[in-house]
């Protein structure tokens, strides 16, 4: 009997243990204490790794941990509703915690315009977070979202160059860290430079071979116009393609830093994923001068002085 007791007892704990409390707004969540009893302060600049999977399936969503972190600053008196925020006046540094949040409750709040084939109804979100430090000083947590930045960088420069081994591919690597393999040179007295406009076919795919878009071998897809230097597509294109002229062939490798970084972009392209580029430039020109700047009709037309009598 009493060793029935005790395992009762034991039993008890543990689901104890493993309850959870609720947020004002109904979100479940648990926090798992870290040891430091000084709870955060309002204006400090908090960071902190998150995760957000989905639960039927439990596929990432979203996850910093392993990447690059997350940064807020705190303020009690703006707190979000059904988020993990609700709960940030309870953690302290070193703090962890887990939450669900109820796809059919995002809906009815109206976080979720309608049901998908991603959020369906009747699943949950699972999150988790960790609160690493904190920052007084506005250009403390800058000089380290910076060194943070460069560490993601060179992770996944590292992860390119496995890629690269694996391929025995053989590339040029740029001055900001993406990778140039030259298969067909071209006319390098017709070099995509720096305000120069390439007329580029391409193929875009992950590490895996997924392709999530391409305009090679497409009949009526035009090539894709871009003016180098630009900035009007992502960092590792504008340094990849001036190493190309006209009629260059080859493969551009970009760390997702600079690509899509921590954003991703659509289904296709997931938070820090790097990315491969089968390119061929067709031509270099020099690119159309601009539109003239349109009158804006709500300022008021400049008037001549008054001629003097």
């Amino acid at each position: 009997m009493k060793q029935v007791t005790t395992v009762l007892a034991i039993a008890l704990l543990m689901a104890s243990c493993n309850q959870f409390d609720k947020s004002k707004s109904g979100m479940p969540y648990k926090i798992t204490k870290g040891g430091n009893s000084t709870l955060l302060k309002n204006g400090q600049f908090v960071k902190f790794n998150l995760e957000f999977k989905l639960g039927a399936k439990d596929s990432i969503l979203n996850s910093s941990f392993g990447h690059l972190p997350n940064y807020m600053k705190y303020d009690s008196a703006q707190l979000g509703k059904y988020n993990f925020t609700e709960v940030l006046p309870k953690c302290a540094v070193g703090d962890k915690m887990e939450f669900t949040l109820s796809i059919d409750s995002l809906k009815s709040m109206g976080m979720i315009p309608e049901y998908n084939k991603v959020f369906t109804k009747g699943d949950v979100i699972k999150g988790k977070m960790e609160i690493i430090s904190v920052f007084s000083d506005e250009k403390l947590i800058e000089a380290d979202y910076k060194k943070e930045v460069e560490q993601e960088k060179q992770k996944e420069i590292k992860e390119l160059e496995t890629y690269m081994s694996s391929k025995g591919i053989k590339a040029q690597k740029t001055p900001g860290g993406a990778f140039v393999e030259i298969s067909t040179p071209g006319d390098m007295t017709l070099k995509a430079d720096s305000g120069k406009q390439a007329t580029v076919l391409y193929k875009g795919y992950t590490t895996d071979g997924k392709v999530f878009d391409s305009n090679m071998d497409k009949p009526g897809m035009p090539p894709f116009n871009v003016v180098v230097g630009a900035k009007s597509v992502i960092p590792g294109w504008d340094e990849g393609l001036r190493f190309f002229g006209k009629g260059t062939k080859g493969r551009i490798l970009v760390p997702a830093m600079l690509a899509y970084g921590q954003q991703g972009a659509g289904a296709a392209i997931k938070p820090f994923t790097n990315l491969v580029f089968d390119v061929q430039v067709v031509d270099v020109t020099t690119p159309p001068p601009p539109p003239p700047a349109k009158p804006n009709p709500m300022e008021m037309p400049q008037q001549a002085p008054p001629a003097k009598k």
